[in-house]
């Protein structure tokens, strides 16, 4: 393997660690991991949420890729859009989450891992646009795509695993204190609401969305 690919993997690993803390994902992800009941939870929900991402960018990534096409700009920010949306329906689902379900026995880390997986299949689809033409810019066959993506989630998922551990450590302290503890998660959802609602109109009405759909 030559030298210059190994530079560009290795700075694949560094844009991956620092695509895991773009605020949107940060948000996304907090308001799953502000739930779980303990450390070891909290800190995979991230390592699952980078799996997500990673796997919608290797599969979605390499068929754009191989097929030497362009996302089109209304596709990219439609699908950028929906991340808004999900972020304003994870928002609202912990602002009006009942204390007693924080706290439930019922509710484990597999539910958490889940939501965390799907929430990073949704981000990495978003996020394909600017990969695809990253990784057309800096490799030259679809064998070098394929293995820049990988190392780009490896990245992605140790960013996101530091980020959720320092997270956890707040809520899972407060987890004793039932009021406190639920607080904290409901500034959580209002952080994810509007900025969820900030994305939306970001993309709808600064970089024209709705004029493209209307």
């Amino acid at each position: 393997m030559e030298f210059g690919f190994l530079s560009i993997l290795l700075f694949g690993l560094i844009l991956g660690f620092k695509h895991a803390l773009e605020p949107d994902h940060v948000i996304a992800v907090s308001t799953i991991a502000s739930r779980s009941k303990n450390l070891w939870n909290s800190s995979l929900s991230g390592v699952f949420w980078g799996i997500g991402h990673t796997f919608t960018l290797f599969v979605f990534g390499l068929i754009v890729i191989g097929l030497k096409q362009e996302i089109s700009d209304p596709v990219a920010m439609s699908l950028e859009f929906i991340v808004g949306i999900v972020l304003v329906y994870l928002g609202i689902s912990n602002v009006f989450v009942k204390e007693r379900q924080t706290h439930s026995h019922h509710k484990n880390g597999a539910t958490s891992y889940w939501k965390s997986t799907l929430l990073g299949l949704v981000h990495g689809l978003a996020g394909s646009a600017a990969m695809v033409l990253l990784t057309m810019s800096t490799v030259h066959t679809i064998w070098e795509g394929a293995i820049y993506i990988i190392i780009f989630g490896i990245g992605t998922c140790v960013g996101m695993l530091l980020f959720t551990t320092v997270l956890g450590v707040p809520f899972v302290f407060s987890n004793k204190g039932v009021t406190v503890n639920a607080l904290f998660i409901k500034i959580t959802g209002i952080i994810s609401i509007l900025f969820g609602i900030y994305y939306m109109y970001n993309i709808g009405i600064n970089d024209g969305l709705f004029k493209i759909w209307i």
